[in-house]
């Protein structure tokens, strides 16, 4: 594994060169799990722990999760977010909404009766010559035909676009993706969406609607297992961040520097704040995305102290400079920027890419899948076991553990 330092000419923050070849395996089309399994909790279990593997069965890992632990979930809810369209030629327009732009709060948008605007993927975008697009039914479906939903396009912006999408029966627009759309399961599933993932594809604690991209780690808990872990003391919360599709994408580039990281809101409340602050045993967070928002705190906290507010939080923050503030101070600074204006919760936007050499200042524990070759998530698995991720990931491909967002999970103790 190489890793040095180097300016960059736009900002001079000193950006860790990493080549992403150097975070590959080989990952047999077998062993992505195409589907869930029947039960939630019956995957396999992955404990890594100073520098020890072995092997559990994830109804189990309240056992393995430290008493005096506080566990943070994602809450986030997965929109049927993709959504078909054909022009009056029949050319097909296949549309993949991923944030909201007008109006931009998802709340606010998801309440539109009329029109809306979103950030998109287009695919066959070349073929849209601005004109209006209506949606496709093929089976003529009765609820489809009366919102007549429309999309033009507004402009484009790099590889995305934004959309304007109107409709006639003035439903909520959450009702319109409901009826119009499909849930977005990965692409390295190879297959389309079926009724089974439209239960599975969410986690039983999702609440708010926004991520086109589940947090897959929360797939594995049941009621019982939720249970189990709160009967022996883990105080149990909540984050909520909208995963975007850029947990889709692979680096491209053979430089990690010239990957670019898509922004995704994030909400925290005051009272999480507090907890953090007061915590006296171990913080155990529940997927990748858990990880980014509470490491992302950190730096929020900072623009608090040198600012007076919060900011969003940018790709490179944490490796940009030493920083002297304590996390106890970051965060009572967030605290108090709330409670000074009478806020109950953060919002805030993040874009951190956590690779090896970032500074872990809130998270000890990772519940997480087992992530693709040469991605950002597999990057944070790294820098989370302190390069140890190889040993992880061969003893989990030899003793047939199941890969991706439907596959087995693993418990990581940070050393």
């Amino acid at each position: 594994m190489r890793i040095v330092y180097f300016c960059t000419i736009i900002d001079f923050t000193m950006i860790p060169e990493i080549h992403i070849e150097d975070y590959n395996y080989p990952l047999p089309d077998e062993r992505i799990a195409k589907y869930p399994l029947s039960s939630r909790d019956s995957s396999k279990l992955l404990s890594y722990k100073n520098g020890t593997v072995e092997e559990y069965r994830f109804v189990e890992i309240s056992e393995y999760i430290p008493d005096d632990s506080l566990m943070v979930f994602n809450d986030t809810k997965v929109v049927p977010a993709r959504l078909h369209f054909q022009r009056s030629t029949g050319a097909h327009i296949e549309i993949f909404c991923l944030e909201p732009v007008q109006p931009e709060e998802y709340v606010t948008m998801f309440a539109e009766t009329v029109s809306c605007r979103w950030k998109c993927i287009v695919g066959n975008v070349k073929r849209w010559k601005n004109d209006t697009l209506s949606l496709y039914n093929p089976l003529e479906d009765n609820r489809i035909s009366q919102m007549n939903l429309r999309a033009d396009l507004v402009e484009r912006v790099g590889e995305t676009s934004i959309v304007e999408f109107s409709w006639d029966n003035r439903a909520p627009f959450s009702q319109v993706l409901e009826v119009c759309g499909s849930v977005p399961i990965p692409p390295y599933l190879n297959r389309d969406t079926e009724e089974v993932d439209l239960e599975r594809y969410q986690t039983l604690y999702a609440r708010f609607r926004g991520s086109v991209a589940a947090p897959t780690a929360g797939l594995h808990f049941t009621e019982n297992v939720l249970e189990a872990i709160r009967a022996k003391g883990v105080t149990t919360e909540t984050v909520c961040l909208h995963v975007g599709a850029g947990t889709f994408l692979p680096v491209k580039s053979s430089l990690v520097a010239e990957h670019t990281m898509h922004r995704e809101p994030f909400v925290v409340t005051l009272d999480l704040l507090e907890k953090l602050i007061a915590r006296k045993g171990k913080v155990a967070a529940v997927g990748t995305t858990s990880v980014r928002t509470l490491e992302s705190l950190y730096y929020v906290g900072v623009n608090c102290i040198e600012n007076g507010h919060p900011e969003d939080v940018g790709q490179w923050d944490p490796y940009s400079r030493e920083y002297p503030y304590s996390t106890e101070e970051s965060l009572q600074a967030i605290v108090k920027y709330l409670k000074d204006n009478g806020l109950n919760e953060l919002k805030v936007g993040t874009k951190i890419i956590i690779v090896p050499g970032f500074s872990f200042r809130i998270v000890d524990i990772l519940v997480t899948n087992f992530h693709q070759p040469q991605s950002t998530l597999l990057l944070l698995i790294s820098a989370f076991v302190d390069g140890d991720w190889r040993k992880i990931y061969d003893f989990a491909l030899a003793n047939d553990f199941r890969f991706l967002s439907y596959g087995d999970s693993s418990i990581l103790f940070r050393k």
